[in-house]
């Protein structure tokens, strides 16, 4: 799936039908659970801002975050800002993960 947030190169003419014909087109790809989630977590406070964040991060650098993430189970992990600004991400400490990892993101 190829998602546009920006669209540099739309003619001024016919942008609201352009917008419109965007909104139905996503109503007929996903369900109806999907699209409350979706409005559900776009109204949590500073949702997008975490979003431009992630998507200015390098590939590289999204790559591992991604990883890191994945590979943490739900609500196992601490996030902290250390006196460089640097985002500090720590596994907790379980006696059910035995190869704890810990990640910088800048």
């Amino acid at each position: 799936m190829t998602a546009i947030i920006y669209n540099f190169n739309r003619s001024a003419e016919g942008g609201s039908v352009d917008e419109t014909e965007r909104l139905f087109s996503a109503l007929g790809r996903y369900t109806s659970a999907e699209l409350l989630e979706l409005l559900y977590v776009g109204e949590e406070p500073g949702f997008f801002e975490l979003m431009r964040g992630l998507f200015g991060l390098s590939d590289e650098s999204r790559l591992i975050l991604q990883n890191f993430l994945a590979d943490m189970p739900a609500h196992s992990m601490t996030v902290a800002i250390d006196r460089e600004g640097r985002c500090i991400l720590t596994p907790d400490a379980s006696p059910q993960q035995a190869n704890p990892r810990k990640g910088i993101a800048h």
